[in-house]
């Protein structure tokens, strides 16, 4: 795939892939991760000791509620979108996405109690036309069907949407992207369908729930994908969930906010709504080389949002793209600095009636793809500034690729969804894989480890204040709160009104004919054997 533009939007190059930098044998502070999930041991249990083991452990969480103070936020309603299913997928031995921190992030939100303060929903997969929504109806088709088996088939059917290749490609891609070789950054995997139209069927749902005023905050850990493209997969992202939630709350809200907190750019969500003033994006993430000392000087994936590049300059989207591009190594206090100035001013010009957060925890110190020294509790800061704006908040997973941090920055931010105050221990004796949180490589059983320190800091007092400056500036040519013309739909009560006034409008036409054709038929009896008989 060469590098092209789509809606005035510089695109990534194939050659600065995502997975490019990942390395199974690296190692930090000293120790390597692991490459998979630790096995699960058999159930041999009766039925009698399963109920058993149950009661237990719903005992042990209950525990867990009194001392964390659980209950159900007052004055609004949070919902979280899941199905396990999602769990099981795998997209290879070395490949750096792995669902099993889905299974992590469960297993903490589940084993703190944090269950009993949200409604829980476990999700539909989105169907084909949900989808085709925003992506390509071949893409569509393609993803709906492909798996390793008919990988080769699909590829005769759809050869010409394979990307150009280039001398010296270590991976070979297949049609939009997507390839069975060791290395892609999109592969195909055995259940992948399953997996894709699960995450996108959970945000869908979220979606739903707000438009439909049963939540304030809804919360799908498992979406999130921002780098999909309308006909092509990109970075670990095939479907984005993140684009179909956007145009879903346009249909009942004005304005919709976009932010992005991932270490990548989310290019897709930008290139989407590029030329939108209804849509405004906003991103922080990691922008420049991956490694200065290294021969070959690959840009950090995906390569895009620049400071200058705005939104679509020849549209009425120009200046509703914000990028915040960091470099390398920016710590907590920097970054919420970067963060509140930035996002406070863009709520006063912006004005949103909706806000989607992606909460990528790639952005975490200790990453193994990220390039931030970020600490759990500064990410989640993020969420709770945004929370304050008091609109219909989608909260959404993203990159991460440390597993264990992964779920532990995710249940904190649960809990501030919430409104909750979670214990600093792990509830370890609760936790079917406490060995993930065990040891001090993997945190000591705390929620909040360390996580500061793993990369030099490479940012500046005079960048940050650029950043902040620049930002503003755009800002300006904003309106405040931007008019824009749109129907609404009518309330229940009103379609419900204006349902009797049909009924009854039908029924008194009914009536009437009813009467017409009554006189008539008296009229010609009273004329039989005339001339009007006959007619």
């Amino acid at each position: 795939m060469s590098a092209r533009q789509s809606n005035g939007i510089p695109r990534q190059n194939a050659r600065d892939a995502i997975v490019q930098q990942w390395d199974p044998s690296r190692r930090q502070n000293g120790q390597a991760h692991p490459t998979g999930a630790p096995p699960t041991p058999p159930l041999n249990d009766s039925e009698e000791e399963h109920a058993e083991r149950q009661r237990t452990l719903r005992d042990k969480i209950m525990q867990q509620v009194e001392e964390n103070g659980i209950e159900r936020p007052q004055g609004y309603n949070v919902s979280y979108h899941y199905n396990r299913r999602v769990e099981n997928m795998h997209f290879g031995r070395t490949h750096p996405m792995k669902p099993w921190r889905l299974t992590l992030t469960k297993h903490l939100v589940m084993g703190y109690g944090l269950q009993f303060a949200m409604d829980n929903y476990d999700a539909l997969p989105a169907s084909k036309e949900t989808v085709a929504a925003f992506h390509d109806q071949d893409y569509v088709e393609f993803l709906s069907k492909v798996s390793p088996q008919t990988f080769q088939e699909l590829s005769q059917i759809y050869e010409d949407r394979i990307p150009q290749s280039y001398p010296g490609d270590l991976v070979k891609l297949g049609p939009f992207n997507l390839s069975p070789s060791p290395g892609a950054d999109c592969p195909v995997f055995d259940g992948m369908q399953e997996y894709l139209f699960l995450y996108t069927g959970a945000t869908m749902e979220a979606v739903s729930a707000l438009t439909n005023n049963q939540s304030d905050i809804a919360i799908n850990w498992s979406g999130g994908l921002h780098h999909a493209h309308k006909s092509e997969a990109s970075g670990f992202c095939y479907i984005n969930d993140i684009v179909l939630a956007i145009l879903e709350l346009l249909k009942c809200h004005q304005r919709v906010l976009y932010i992005d907190i991932d270490v990548h750019h989310g290019d897709g969500v930008e290139e989407a709504f590029a030329s939108s003033d209804r849509v405004m994006t906003l991103s922080f993430h990691r922008y420049g080389i991956i490694d200065e000392d290294s021969k070959e000087k690959h840009l950090f994936f995906p390569g895009t949002g620049a400071l200058n590049s705005n939104g679509n300059e020849n549209s009425v989207g120009n200046h509703f793209a914000l990028n915040v591009p960091i470099p390398k190594g920016i710590d907590d206090d920097q970054f919420l600095h970067l963060f509140e100035s930035i996002t406070g001013r863009t709520l006063e010009h912006f004005r949103p009636q909706a806000i989607v957060l992606q909460c990528g925890a790639d952005s975490l110190g200790g990453d193994r793809l990220g390039q931030f020294n970020l600490n759990i509790r500064a990410h989640g800061e993020c969420l709770a500034f945004v929370k304050k704006a008091g609109v219909p908040l989608l909260i959404l997973g993203g990159g991460g690729y440390t597993a264990r941090n992964v779920a532990r920055a995710w249940t904190h931010e649960t809990a501030l969804a919430v409104g909750a105050t979670l214990n600093e221990e792990l509830p370890m004796h609760i936790v079917p894989r406490p060995q993930a949180f065990m040891g001090r490589e993997h945190g000591d059983g705390r929620l909040y480890p360390e996580l500061a320190g793993f990369h030099k800091n490479y940012v500046t007092q005079k960048e940050l204040d650029l950043l902040v400056e620049h930002c503003h500036e755009e800002l300006r040519y904003i309106q405040h709160a931007p008019s824009v013309v749109m129907d609404r739909l009518p309330s229940r009560a009103q379609m419900e009104a204006a349902r009797r006034q049909v009924d009854d409008e039908m029924e008194a036409d009914r009536a009437a004919e009813s009467g017409r054709g009554e006189r008539e038929r008296r009229r010609r009896e009273r004329g039989t054997g005339t001339r009007g008989e006959l007619r």
